[in-house]
């Protein structure tokens, strides 16, 4: 990354970017939320779309030159195509959000040609805040992160996620996650896909699966589990990139058995 310095922000500034959005969704946690429906079940809030606003117009304002897209201005060919692009998951749990149940947060990450060179994930409720910049390690609070060192699927402990299109698709996961069941130790459906893969990268579970994911929900927690010292593929194929429709991240140990068992058929 030499000679781009001028263009990639201080951790200073995109923590103090994530903590502010994680202060007002707290702030609003709890109180009368305006609720639209994008699908039958994919619901978004007015808080979702003030902290999108929020987090641009303040990346903008000192990054004329960058890119920025999120869940609620999604448009893929700038991100795919622009220089400098912030993925942006401003409150990543939202279905958690509207009901009151305490697992949500704010996911923000930095692509230069593609390649993912920060990310965070801020839970506001706990006051974790996870950190990583490509080549340089994955942080908790400033406190260096470590992937589990957990090396067999039946001692791991996995989390995994389902599709809001669940009932109208064939791989919705459920299949997946009946084959996988009787083979591991136990697993956690948390609602946040950002705070999964932190977990990863935390060592607080040995590996996490998902169909159907977006860039946004996805790039700041798949640098971590890297810098971590963790493994990020598909499901299918050693290469990855956000813009993949399928993860699997883990400790390492454990990730060749658990893509044989997610590809495994019958």
């Amino acid at each position: 990354m030499h000679g781009m310095a001028g263009d990639i922000p201080p951790e200073d500034f995109v923590v103090a970017l994530c903590r502010e959005a994680g202060r007002v969704s707290l702030s609003k946690w709890g109180g009368s939320l305006q609720i639209s429906r994008k699908g039958e079940v994919d619901l978004v809030t007015d808080v979702d779309l003030a902290l999108e606003e929020l987090i641009r117009e303040s990346i903008i304002r000192q990054f004329p030159k960058h890119s920025v897209v999120g869940e609620e201005r999604w448009h893929e060919d700038t991100a795919r195509r622009a220089d400098y692009v912030w993925l942006v998951d401003p409150l990543d749990g939202t279905t958690n959000y509207v009901h009151g149940h305490p697992v949500f947060c704010v996911s923000v990450a930095l692509m230069h040609m593609g390649d993912v060179i920060l990310g965070c994930v801020y839970d506001p409720l706990r006051d974790e805040l996870f950190y990583a910049a490509k080549d340089a390690g994955a942080t908790l609070n400033h406190g260096p992160l470590s992937v589990s060192h957990t090396n067999s699927l039946i001692s791991s402990l996995l989390s995994t996620g389902f599709p809001y299109e669940r009932a109208s698709i064939d791989d919705s996961n459920v299949d997946q996650l009946g084959k996988l069941i009787n083979g591991i130790q136990g697993v956690r459906r948390s609602g946040s896909l950002a705070l999964d893969l932190a977990y990863v990268a935390a060592g607080r579970l040995d590996g996490h699966w998902e169909f159907h994911v977006k860039p946004w929900d996805v790039a700041a927690g798949s640098l971590m589990v890297s810098e971590a010292g963790g493994r990020v593929s598909a499901v299918v194929g050693d290469t990855w990139s956000p813009f993949e429709t399928d993860i699997v991240a883990t400790n390492g140990e454990i990730h060749e058995a658990l893509v044989a068992a997610l590809r495994r058929d019958g």
